[in-house]
């Protein structure tokens, strides 16, 4: 009997199907007015579509299934070493994210959505103190969590000494960090650590950052959700880069002019 697990929500069953996940059955709810659409969505894939009704669902979730749930085969973990060699097949600047002591399901699921949003080539998370991919975890992500690699670690201070052996920077993301977020030149190899709101990184993970950096805050809160602050840096990190490039770019596009118009 193949090992399996539920899923519920338009996107995370719909994205599971689109990543190519082995999905056994689909359960569509009677009172979907889009269950046509969605059967189409799934025609030619040799998966299995039951209609129900909503009790069906009531009884198995809590909220937020949308009258659409699946039973897939578990997600299994990518192998650290494979992880780490993604971004040279990709041919693109190295961009990790290393989770230290983010336990909430819906923060891990949220901050997955951003990996994925923001071109982040892998996530590594610890095989204890740490959330992973639960249900609900791919339910926050919306789908995001079928298309972030995810490898999990026993220590991720090991993986964090290895990734510095592979030249990559560590910096790790702290409310008194030494530097502002934008201050951090983002051009070169990184692996963003961050930890848990209530405790932060622990000691010992902090110690094995190359850099501390902090996000300046004027609010009488001086906190924000670890997903929130994961996407604000996240996305510094693609404004560097891409305005890098698009500079490349038209410096080549320039100098491509300049040898047309001397001939």
């Amino acid at each position: 009997m193949p090992r399996e697990e539920w899923i519920c929500g338009m996107n995370p069953v719909l994205e599971a199907v689109r990543a190519g996940r082995n999905v056994h059955k689909v359960f569509l709810a009677f009172s979907r007015r889009d269950r046509a659409a969605i059967e189409q969505e799934l025609s030619g894939r040799d998966i299995f579509v039951q209609k129900v009704d909503l009790q069906f669902f009531e009884e198995r979730f809590r909220k937020g299934h949308q009258g659409i749930a699946a039973t897939v085969e578990p997600r299994e973990y990518a192998d650290f070493d494979d992880l780490i060699e993604i971004p040279q097949t990709k041919k693109e600047v190295p961009l990790f994210l290393i989770l230290d002591g983010i336990e909430d399901p819906r923060n891990f699921g949220s901050i997955l959505r951003v990996a994925d949003a923001g071109g982040v080539h892998g996530v590594v998370i610890q095989s204890h103190r740490s959330a992973s991919l639960t249900p609900e975890a791919v339910k926050a992500s919306a789908g995001a969590s079928e298309h972030v690699v995810i490898s999990m670690v026993p220590n991720i201070k090991h993986a964090m000494n290895s990734m510095k052996e592979a030249g990559v920077t560590i910096v790790g993301a702290e409310a008194g960090g030494d530097k502002a977020v934008w201050d951090m030149d983002f051009m070169v190899p990184v692996a963003l650590v961050v930890g848990s709101e209530a405790e932060g990184m622990r000691r010992t993970v902090k110690e094995h950052c190359d850099y501390i950096i902090k996000l300046p805050m004027q609010g009488k809160v001086n906190s924000l959700n670890a997903s929130v602050a994961t996407g604000i840096i996240i996305f510094e990190i693609m404004r560097q880069r891409m305005q890098k490039s698009r500079i490349c770019k038209e410096k080549k596009h320039n100098q491509g002019e300049a040898l047309f118009f001397s001939g």
